[in-house]
């Protein structure tokens, strides 16, 4: 159970007490600032009885004892234990006796102040000597100190055994609250952006038939505002963390796929992201000019490992062009605007005179969905560039075409199913056969004017057959899309690219598929996903195995998955709002809708959305007929 409000996190048990052990603890900026915190009452450890996330950075425990002999089975002391993220354990106890209670509380702590990777690695510290301090205690070592106050102060404090005492009074009925706060020595209180009145997030609600829907939009709105984080630099431009434990800091690629996903909430996130973004493009001269850097990561089983500044770099000039569509105002586009013409460059001259964008390192495949994104950018880019009278745009529309026509002649495997994408051409010619989810960029191509989408590299017979597989068992799990069809040599339902169930690239299908016209496959996708955040208390986490659905099943976590995670909470965003189709051109002053007709989920309804920089609500029917109810003055409903 993890509390995020970053930079601050609290991870627990399904116990509550904190012991110190594997993960657990409050820690800030990457530091575990508290690693034990174990409660006694009168003696003995509450017995936990339930456990729940009460929102994106509280927890809340509950635990009961008989304090009175001649209570029988039934308890007469609660206590509920709330943690927050930002560093608070409120202890209560409620008495339910009929007499006064005189209950010793006694609560033991302890840190080693140790980083996050060295825990997770196995190679943090014992625990640290504590020293009473003021009305708690206190933590020291080379790197760091910590401190723990409480209120009211404790009777006893005992820095041998890291032990705070009170002696509690309880009336019949009555109530005593022990609250602890812990952070870092001269740390003031937590801030978190998502808490924040400028948090650049729209509060949306939705509401609808199926009463799943509003708790996972809830909850994903919730984990994207836990993860905001202010630039150290510039404070007023906010981005997402990656994830949540693991992933605490910028991942460029998965910052700019969340806040293309979370666009219906506003541009706020994308233009923070893009600005914090823009600052990190390498300088030129050189081969990598105008490029955003970016880790490597692996891509499964049968390619090697990719570089995310590639993806990153193209996805900033697409996120800027639809940002703008949704109401990015005039002056941020056009200050944003030189950057996303460098990346631009950047692709064109590492093109050079070919029709396709070749891995960075000498020898690499030229891979799917690396033409799917350089495609968009091109076309995206084209857009942007001719709309803020800026040239280029016929050169990109050029080369696009171009790299369509020759990926249509390389890129596709005949067979007897009516065939499929490679995953990748390699240096010889020859292609990877393999069906991956990285082939659903191929359907996600980018919002133009005037509610239209942008070309493909496939055709309509293509794009069906695509569509065809990604519906079929060997990739939809029944929980969402698997990251490798289940029949390939190599797939497993835990690997990261090679079976598990990806959030982000599922939510992707979805709308790509709904956009194309394949609701049954779209829909199909959608409900298995809504099935899943379901067993997941809606906080769904980046992936997770990708064993086939069975009746009374559950999907089975990944011991490695960042929850929550930023590309995950945003697609929980773009999963839904996908239902109602919405397709702003801000410039024009028009929102088109293309509601999926089948209604999957039955009447869904969105408030508090923002398009063109004011709140926006819509509403789909059973029939599959969707209505504008609130809007901006100047937006007209396109056809």
């Amino acid at each position: 159970m993890i509390c995020v409000a970053l930079p601050g996190l609290a991870i627990s048990t399904q116990e509550g007490q904190l012991t110190g052990r594997g993960l657990e603890g409050f820690y800030r900026a990457g530091r575990r600032v508290l690693s034990r915190c174990e409660i006694r009452v009168a003696g003995r450890e509450p017995l936990a009885v339930q456990a729940r996330m009460a929102s994106a950075d509280r927890a809340r425990f509950v635990g009961t004892l008989r304090a009175s002999p001649q209570a029988g089975p039934d308890p007469d002391v609660i206590v509920e234990r709330n943690r927050f993220a930002d560093g608070t354990e409120r202890i209560t106890l409620h008495s339910a006796a009929s007499r006064p209670l005189r209950l010793p509380v006694e609560i033991v702590l302890g840190t080693d102040l140790a980083d996050l990777g060295a825990i997770a690695s196995g190679s943090a510290g014992p625990e640290l000597p504590a020293s009473v301090h003021g009305s708690g205690l206190r933590w020291s070592c080379a790197t760091g100190n910590a401190s723990v106050t409480a209120e009211p102060p404790p009777s006893d404090a005992l820095a041998s055994t890291g032990l705070l005492r009170w002696e509690l009074d309880l009336p019949p009925g009555g109530s005593r609250t022990v609250e602890l706060r812990v952070r870092p020595d001269g740390a003031g209180p937590l801030r978190a952006v998502g808490r924040a009145a400028t948090s650049p997030l729209a509060a949306a609600h939705a509401e609808g038939d199926d009463l799943r829907v509003p708790a996972l939009l809830r909850t994903s709105i919730q984990d994207l505002q836990a993860l905001l984080l202010r630039d150290s630099a510039n404070p007023a431009d906010t981005h997402l963390a990656a994830g949540a434990p693991w992933r605490c800091g910028l991942a460029p690629a998965d910052a700019l796929v969340a806040a293309r996903m979370a666009l219906p909430l506003g541009t706020g996130l994308a233009a923070g992201t893009l600005r914090v973004l823009a600052r990190t493009q390498l300088p030129g001269p050189g081969a990598q000019s105008g490029m955003i850097p970016g880790p490597r990561r692996d891509a499964g089983p049968h390619l090697p490992p990719q570089c995310t500044g590639t993806e990153a770099t193209l996805l900033f000039p697409a996120l800027l062009a639809e940002a703008r569509r949704w109401g990015l105002p005039d002056q941020e586009t056009e200050e944003l605007l030189p950057a996303a013409e460098r990346c631009l460059a950047w692709l064109r001259t590492t093109v050079g005179d070919g029709p396709y964008l070749r891995d960075a390192n000498r020898g690499g495949p030229v891979r799917c969905e690396t033409q799917a994104h350089a495609h968009r950018a091109a076309l995206l880019g084209a857009d942007l560039l001719d709309a803020c009278g800026r040239e280029g745009g016929a050169a990109l529309r050029q080369w696009a075409q171009t790299l369509r026509t020759a990926f249509r002649g390389d890129f596709w495997i005949e067979d007897r199913g009516g065939g499929r994408p490679a995953a990748a051409l390699r240096p010889d010619g020859s292609l990877v056969p393999h069906l991956g989810a990285a082939a659903v960029h191929l359907l996600d191509t980018g919002l133009l004017g005037g509610g239209e989408s942008a070309p493909g590299l496939l055709d309509k017979v293509r794009t069906e057959h695509l569509a065809r597989l990604l519906g079929s068992p060997v990739m939809d799990s029944g929980w969402g899309l698997r990251g490798l069809r289940s029949k390939e040599p190599g797939f497993n339902p835990f690997g990261h690219r090679a079976g598990a169930v990806r959030i982000q690239e599922t939510a992707l299908a979805v709308a790509g598929l709904a956009a194309a016209g394949y609701e049954k496959e779209a829909s199909s996708l959608l409900r298995g996903v809504l099935a899943a955040a379901e067993t997941f208390s809606y906080r769904l986490p980046e992936m997770y195995a990708g064993e086939q659905r069975t009746e009374g099943g559950a999907p089975l976590p990944h011991p490695a998955a960042c929850r929550p995670a930023a590309t995950a909470a945003a697609a929980g965003v773009l999963l839904l709002t996908t239902l109602a189709g919405i397709r702003p051109d801000a410039p024009a002053g028009t929102v088109t809708l293309r509601p999926v007709r089948s209604s999957p989920l039955g009447e869904i309804g969105f408030t508090g959305l923002r398009v063109a920089g004011a709140p926006f609500s819509v509403r789909v029917s059973r029939l599959g007929l969707a209505m504008v109810e609130e809007a901006a003055d100047e937006l007209q409903l396109g056809v």
